[in-house]
């Protein structure tokens, strides 16, 4: 394997553990049967370390103390054993002196489990040779383990008490282990006063209170895994079918109207899923009855729209017969046969408006796609709607800032958002300018169109593209329209994959832009253009000499404004 392989594998291996925390917590958040688990390992394994830190406390407390008693009776009965040695002998020599000594240090040792025995005469004594008779073993004449603490409590005691003290002592493997000093005064007829002091090492008191604090860790691990284990169990037991609800769930939602969650036993998991079962039934139920409703809405929407045709294309014969010769009626007559004419357009509109619904509706509108420039088609359809514009008194102009791309979209589509946008513009512009912008970029193009009419509230705002919603319904029709041109033209901009937006304020106007991406199947990411205009709370632009931009789709040197 080459150096640099090994490299890249040791960087792939440090990226993998930086990101285990994060995995981790993705787990942690995603998990209900995690967290769960770990939850209750974490509180089981601290209540085992108090409980069995408090067990091997209290332990090796009571071990320690009851080993203390132990030697505590022990060294009292080798003391008192010794001193009625000494005190049956009336010697006074120095050798008979050393033979009782040595009576009393066997009597010591059978008194006592140890063998660790000192015998110091006490200091500041003026009795002769007290020097001699005294003796240690090697273990207690290590400097240190008798302390001068010790010595002193023993040497002033009056009343015979025992003194002891916690030490460490030496061992064959030249280490240590934990022992005790208990110290006695004793008094040698004719040597004067001495310091008896007897070990006891407790290594196997320690050895025991090891045991069992291995015990009891051990214990623990086990008590904590096996609950850890239960924990795992019971909780899958019941979340088992809470993830199977919630998969189903989202099955449901999906539109897999058929999927049910299996019912097994008489607990509560099985009543939940019975009850799932049930609302899941009632939904398809309802579901299944609203598209049969819709469905036969759609068909009868449709076919009646188709129905109409005939009839009133013929009255439309009829109507323009009657419309060619209004000049030669009397004057109510020719006023009749106008209105027949103008009402006759408006409900050819209006079948033709519900026919394009019921196409959205029934999922059967498709796109036409081919390259156009978003600048020619607005340029055709402001010169469609330039008489109506003329009319209410508002200017149309067109600003093209930006690179004229072609964009994939259905022409006839985008230019009856167009229309629709002027439209509603010239119809509540109030005679003010309106202008048409258009931009691009990588993702998509864009196009506004900005009245500087009465405006909306945010609440009608967010109704405009409703069907048949209009802001005033006491607002009388200038222009005619059928109610469904903004519905049908956000129709158009989700077809193809676009927004329709609207920003408004009222007395400042309004403003819709569409945007649409270049490319089908394509998504973006912003629009080329602004929503809210710079000119938000402004007054209206001066009408002023403006250049429109190539025929041939690109740019002139000042960008682009058409009248």
């Amino acid at each position: 394997m080459t150096t640099g392989s090994q490299t890249r594998m040791r960087g792939r291996a440090f990226r993998d553990w930086r990101g285990w925390p994060a995995r981790v917590v993705g787990v942690w958040r995603r998990s209900l049967q995690f967290r769960t688990v770990v939850i209750t390992v974490v509180l089981s394994a601290l209540a085992v370390v108090a409980t069995g830190a408090y067990m091997a406390v209290s332990i090796g407390n009571d071990l320690f103390q009851s080993r203390l008693q132990q030697v505590l009776v022990e060294s009292k009965n080798a003391a008192g054993a010794a001193q009625t040695i000494f005190d049956s002998s009336d010697s006074a020599g120095e050798a008979s002196t050393i033979s009782l000594l040595n009576s009393a240090k066997s009597a010591i040792i059978a008194s006592s489990s140890s063998r660790l025995i000192a015998l110091y005469a006490t200091p500041g004594q003026t009795t002769g040779g007290t020097t001699v008779l005294s003796f240690a073993s090697p273990e207690l004449a290590t400097s240190g383990v008798i302390t001068e603490e010790l010595r002193d409590q023993v040497a002033d005691d009056t009343e015979g008490t025992q003194y002891w003290q916690s030490v460490e002592l030496s061992n064959e493997n030249g280490g240590t282990d934990p022992g005790i000093i208990v110290g006695s005064p004793l008094t040698i007829p004719g040597a004067g006063a001495f310091e008896l002091y007897i070990g006891y090492n407790l290594a196997e008191a320690e050895q025991t209170l090891v045991f069992v604090q291995q015990t009891l860790w051990l214990g623990g691990l086990a008590l904590v895994a096996l609950i850890g284990l239960v924990a795992w169990l019971i909780v899958r037991l019941v979340v088992q079918p809470i993830r199977m609800a919630a998969e189903t769930s989202e099955k449901l939602a999906a539109g897999h109207l058929e999927v049910r969650i299996p019912e097994r036993g008489e607990d509560v998991i099985s009543t939940l899923a019975r009850s799932f079962n049930g609302m899941a039934d009632s939904m398809q139920s309802q579901i299944t009855q609203l598209a049969e409703l819709s469905q036969v809405q759609q068909r009868f929407v449709s076919d009646v729209s188709h129905e109409l045709r005939t009839p009133l294309t013929t009255i439309r014969l009829a109507g323009d017969v009657l419309y060619d010769q209004r000049e030669s009626f009397p004057p109510a007559t020719g006023r009749t046969a106008e209105l027949l004419h103008t009402q006759t357009e408006r409900f050819e509109l209006l079948l033709a408006d519900l026919l394009e619904i019921s196409r959205f509706d029934a999922g059967s509108a498709h796109l036409d796609t081919e390259p156009t420039n978003l600048v020619r088609l607005a340029e055709d359809a402001i010169d469609q709607m330039q008489s109506l514009a003329e009319a209410a008194g508002s200017d149309l102009r067109l600003v093209a800032p930006g690179g004229y791309f072609e964009a994939e979209v259905d022409g006839r589509r985008i230019r009856r958002i167009v229309r629709n946008l002027l439209g509603n513009a010239i119809e509540h512009g109030e005679g003010r300018p309106i202008v048409v912008s258009v931009d691009s970029d990588e993702q998509a193009v864009a196009l506004s169109v900005r009245d500087y009419g009465s405006g909306m509230t945010p609440d009608d705002a967010e109704r405009v593209f409703d069907r048949f919603w209009r802001a005033d319904p006491s607002r009388k029709r200038t222009i005619g329209g059928t109610g469904l041109g903004l519905a049908i033209s956000l129709e158009d901009a989700t077809l193809h994959g676009g927004a329709l937006e609207v920003w408004s304020r009222p007395g400042a106007g309004s403003c819709f832009r569409l945007t649409l991406p270049r490319v089908q199947s394509r998504s973006f990411t912003s629009s080329p253009l602004p929503l809210e205009p710079d000119d938000a709370f402004g007054e209206a632009p001066a009408v002023a000499e403006l250049r429109p931009p190539h025929h041939d789709g690109t740019r002139n040197d000042r960008g682009a404004e058409h009248d």
